[in-house]
């Protein structure tokens, strides 16, 4: 019962169920999914950790940057069913959709994060 409630606390925020669709897309640095949101670098660290938690999302250090992605296999049971359920909803929320207009495209390779040169909000 524990595993199911820390996932539908984790998917109870907005801006976390904005960060794991921004995910569907491949793996994402923490600096593109805080250009998405929108959010200060602390909040989305704090919204990834709870994901995390979850085992919603996992991260993986790359140089100065930790890159997310969606757990898949590696998540809970309860992670799963909603990661997959997540996919076919919210596709069409105007919020969501901000949130992925907004974030940079994923990069296949390279040291440096993509968003890096983006104008950060409150800097």
């Amino acid at each position: 019962m524990k595993k199911f409630i820390r996932v539908m606390k984790a998917l109870s925020d907005p801006g976390r169920v904005k960060a794991v669709k921004m995910l569907e897309a491949g793996e994402l640095c923490v600096c593109q999914i805080r250009a998405g949101l929108g959010l200060a670098q602390p909040t989305v660290s704090k919204h990834l950790k709870i994901l995390e938690d979850a085992g919603l999302i996992q991260g993986r250090k790359v140089g100065r940057w930790v890159h997310y992605r969606l757990a898949g296999d590696q998540g809970s049971e309860y992670g799963r069913a909603m990661l997959e359920a997540l996919k076919a909803w919210l596709n069409a929320d105007k919020d969501v959709r901000r949130a992925l207009a907004g974030t940079p495209a994923p990069r296949a390779s390279g040291r440096s994060c993509p968003a890096q040169g983006l104008k950060m909000q409150g800097r």
